[in-house]
């Protein structure tokens, strides 16, 4: 999703837990990287671009309105550390399209879906296992290539984006399935707004054997919150 705060302090948004209401357990996460002025970088896509890029030892090819920001971002001082999947998908539509400042949070990988098309290959992204037995998506082999690719069209570039986020959520579901044996996979968090991601991971999904649910009375975005958070609650209790 975007940005909540996880249980270790730090922010989430891109995480696969397993098990229950009130007995959750956090399997998988995206690769975090630190945000340049934290909650300013919903709607300043360039800040999460700029940031993978910095994770990653590049300039960032676009425009960066002040040169303080790295200099803060070096120094960690208002940057705080995210996994957050629709910050991600920010820094794709900064690096593909060029956008950097929209009106609202979510503008930019709109913008994204709508000129992406499909394409016959994409950029794996790995899985690297922690001490603690989290999976983490290491989204780096994707901004490389988004960084080697400008010269191909924008929807291409876009298209692989959705790509090799949907495939990583399968590889994802593969490693929990063949450590817990669960076959059931819940798509949720606002990130599932995007058409294109959802219908590529629950196609690719349901073709490696899994069970998928989506939402259908409750909305996938913070609007399910407080529902989720109530159901959280009552299943601490069994």
């Amino acid at each position: 999703d975007g940005v909540g705060l996880g249980d270790d302090g730090t922010l989430w948004g891109g995480e696969t837990f397993v098990g229950k209401p009130g007995h959750w357990q956090r399997a998988a996460t995206l690769r975090p990287f630190h945000l340049p002025g934290g909650d300013r970088a919903g709607r300043a896509p360039w800040r999460s671009a700029a940031a993978v890029c910095w994770e990653l030892g590049h300039d960032f090819p676009g425009h960066v309105p002040d040169p303080i920001v790295r200099n803060a971002w070096e120094r960690r001082l208002n940057a705080p550390q995210s996994s957050a999947a629709g910050r991600l998908f920010d820094a794709a539509a900064a690096l593909v399209l060029g956008v950097g400042e929209t009106s609202f949070e979510g503008q930019g990988p709109m913008w994204l879906e709508a000129i992406a098309t499909a394409v016959d290959a994409h950029p794996r992204l790995p899985l690297q296992e922690t001490p603690t037995g989290v999976c983490v998506i290491d989204w780096a082999p994707l901004i490389e290539w988004l960084l080697q690719s400008r010269a191909l069209p924008a929807a291409h570039r876009a298209g692989a984006v959705h790509a090799s986020l949907a495939t990583a959520i399968v590889d994802v579901a593969r490693a929990v399935r063949a450590r817990s044996g669960h076959r059931v996979v819940g798509l949720t968090g606002g990130v599932f707004q995007n058409r294109r991601l959802c219908e590529l991971a629950l196609q690719q999904l349901q073709a490696a054997g899994f069970d998928v649910r989506l939402p259908q009375q409750l909305p996938c975005n913070d609007g399910g919150l407080s529902y989720g958070q109530v159901a959280d609650f009552a299943g601490r209790s069994d």
